[in-house]
Formats: structure tokens, C-alpha cells, sequence
């Protein structure tokens, strides 16, 4: 078994879990529109779980990618434990339980968007130090690879290097939009916000895997 297997084994559990708890917010969602008690349940609430099931999923490949430079140590144990337990927990948050006591769900979203929002943000970070670390630490096997010539070889760096920008400038992006979430409180500006996040990860994601 690879440290890979034994982190996945621990944690994908977790994972499924607050995949489990968006899903269920939107199947109460779904009940709710066809209940005999009125409820608006508008696009706030139904945008924030589904850009958390895509941040969960872009979770889900980047720990994939950096399989091989994941070891069984006690520490990572912990730093994933940590990263996925913000996870479930935020994901906990995005549907209200009783559903039939918030007639509005815009009103659920302002109260618990920060905290949502928040744990999101500190996932995200938590994320990418784990993979500055990781890629620090994993050993080096392109070496071999600089003393390659032709077109092809001198292509790759220039593409690496694209692919390195638009990483940048969405990672950028994501966070200049979850902090803005944290501070702006029009709900129009949030439906906007939310919707290029949801855009946003898909899109950046199918571009790298393309180039």
C-alpha cells in the first residue's frame, strides 16, 4: 500500500461525506419546491454548494496528481485530516437542516457565508502549501529531459510555462473572489461572484489538462 492508498483510505471517506451533505441540501432544496409551504430558495444558497462540489472535486484531482510525493507520515495524516475536516465542515453549512424554518434561504447564505467562505479560503491555502511542500521535498526526475532536442523538446518548456501563468492567474482570481464574498454583502454582487467561480474552476481545469 502507497502513502497515497493510506491517505485516501483515512480521509476519502471524509470527502464523500461533504460531498454527500451538498447533495443532500440540494435534494431538500428540490423536496421543498414541491412542498405545500412556500419557501424561496433562490440562486445564493444552490450557487455556493455547487462551487463547493467543484472545489471539493478540484480537491479530489490535485491530491491524485500529487500521489507519489505523498508519504504515510504522521504529519500528513494530520495536514490532510485538517484541509478535508474544513472542507466537511463548510460543506455542512451551505444547506440549513430544517429547511422549513428558513422561508427565505437568501437569509440562511448572509449568516453563514463567512464561515462557508472562510473555510473554503483556509482549505484552499492549506492545499497549496501542501503541494509547495510536497513538490519540495519529491525528488527531481526530468533531469534526464534537458539534454533533449528538436521542436517537440523546445515546445515543452514554452507550454509549462503557459500552463504555469494560467495557474497563477486562476488561483489569483479565486482568491481576489472569496474574499470578496467575505466583505461584500449586495446579493446581486454575490450571484455574480459565485457564478464566475462556478465557471471559473471547470474552465481553468480543462484548459491545463489540454495543454
Amino acid at each position: 500500500m502507497s502513502g497515497f492508498d493510506l491517505v485516501f483510505a483515512a480521509f476519502g471517506l471524509l470527502l464523500g461525506l461533504a460531498i454527500t451533505e451538498v447533495l443532500g441540501g440540494f435534494s431538500r432544496a428540490l423536496k421543498l419546491k414541491r412542498a405545500a409551504k412556500p419557501v424561496r430558495i433562490g440562486w445564493l444558497t444552490p450557487l455556493l454548494g455547487l462551487f463547493v462540489l467543484l472545489d471539493l472535486t478540484s480537491f479530489w484531482l490535485t491530491a491524485f496528481e500529487e500521489r507519489d510525493a505523498m508519504g504515510a507520515d504522521y504529519l500528513t495524516l494530520v495536514a490532510v485530516l485538517a484541509i478535508v475536516g474544513v472542507y466537511y465542515l463548510a460543506a455542512t453549512l451551505i444547506f440549513p437542516d430544517d429547511p422549513e424554518q428558513w422561508p427565505d434561504f437568501d437569509d440562511w447564505y448572509d449568516r453563514h457565508k463567512r464561515m462557508v467562505i472562510g473555510g473554503l479560503l483556509a482549505a484552499n491555502v492549506g492545499s497549496i502549501i501542501g503541494q509547495i511542500v510536497l513538490g519540495a521535498t519529491a525528488e527531481d526526475t526530468a533531469a534526464a529531459d534537458t539534454l533533449a532536442i528538436g521542436a517537440a523538446a523546445a515546445a515543452e518548456p514554452a507550454m509549462s510555462a503557459m500552463a504555469e501563468t494560467i495557474m497563477g492567474l486562476a488561483l489569483l482570481s479565486l482568491f481576489l473572489l472569496l474574499g470578496a464574498l467575505l466583505v461584500i454583502r449586495s446579493r446581486r454582487w454575490n450571484i455574480v461572484m459565485l457564478l464566475v467561480l462556478v465557471l471559473l474552476l471547470p474552465s481553468a481545469s480543462i484548459y491545463l489538462d489540454q495543454v
